[in-house]
């Protein structure tokens, strides 16, 4: 979940480092009212959230590379299909609609994106996202149809 929403292998490392050792140091404070697994994703949801914030303040730029002319460009457009019978323009328009996603996404609120994300990428039912964020189902069901609204929104746009 934590690549999945920071988009980058070494901040979800941190966040998983963190996540682990926030639960080992409160661990006497867990009070069984929710399963561990609700507990964990809370803890690793609120260091993501955080993170999300922190680096919109600090407005980072996707990871970039440079070619051999020196030029700039983005990483994620040169990930090369490992199916040796991929079909190339097929792998092109998923490719071209992964990216409108990504941004898209990136266009959301931090809460935004975390509801949208844990509900479609995780497949968390929305009681579930509910206790995750600490917050009542009808909350997250008023911030899931938002965050859904601005996608569609996003994505016709971008036609």
């Amino acid at each position: 979940m934590a690549l999945r929403l920071t988009r980058s292998q070494s901040d979800a490392k941190d966040i998983y480092q963190d996540a682990f050792l926030k639960a080992y140091r409160n661990l006497r404070r867990f009070r069984f009212e929710c399963s561990f697994y609700t507990w964990m994703y809370r803890i690793v949801t609120n260091l993501c959230l955080d993170h999300l914030r922190n680096r919109r303040i600090r407005r980072e730029d996707p990871a970039v590379a440079f070619n051999a002319d020196g030029e700039e460009y983005d990483r994620l457009n040169h990930v090369a299909d490992s199916y040796p019978g991929v079909n190339p323009e097929h792998a092109l328009l998923v490719r071209e609609l992964r990216l409108r996603i990504d941004c898209a996404l990136k266009k959301l609120t931090p809460r935004e994106r975390i509801v949208f994300e844990l509900k479609h990428y995780q497949g968390l039912r929305l009681r579930a996202v509910g206790e995750i964020l600490n917050t009542t189902e009808e909350t997250i069901k008023s911030t899931l149809f938002r965050a859904t609204q601005k996608l569609r929104t996003i994505l016709a746009d971008s036609r």
